[in-house]
């Protein structure tokens, strides 16, 4: 099957359509709150949301058939996506939604990098020069004159 017909290509476009919708939906929902609130309250509907599609695709596995390894690092990338939540809503709530949700994306140059360095995946020169271009990109989204 080609590469754009691939199932997980599908579910990233999905990923980054919502992730769009939610730099916009976050800078409305952020307005008259404050962002730690905001965060709560996002977190919820996540939790009751992932809940029933568990309910619904009848996916629930049991806990103590994790292996430790497995929930210590489910955890750690909780706490991380807490804090990562946490600091993109107060930016949010400081400032423009089209400049936040670029410097948020920096993320991609991180894990191409964070990928490189602790999992050992290797990049190809192009896939390096698509890095740089992101972060390029990034910062002429982001600068304002």
């Amino acid at each position: 099957m080609r590469d754009y017909l691939q199932p997980w290509l599908v579910w990233a476009l999905l990923s980054a359509a919502f992730a769009a919708l939610t730099a916009i939906l976050a800078k409305l929902g952020v307005a008259a709150v404050n962002p730690d609130f905001a965060t709560f309250v996002r977190t919820v509907v996540i939790v009751a949301a992932a809940a029933l599609m568990l309910f619904v695709s009848g996916s629930w596995q049991a806990p103590a058939t994790i292996p430790a390894r497995t929930w210590l690092f489910l955890v750690l990338s909780g706490l991380a996506t807490g804090a990562s939540w946490l600091c993109y809503f107060r930016a949010l709530k400081l400032g423009e939604a089209a400049r936040v949700a670029p410097i948020d994306k920096l993320s991609v140059v991180l894990v191409a990098i964070f990928a490189a360095l602790f999992l050992g995946e290797r990049l190809a020169p192009a896939n390096w020069l698509g890095v740089a271009l992101i972060f390029g990109g990034v910062l002429l989204v982001a600068w304002r004159p």
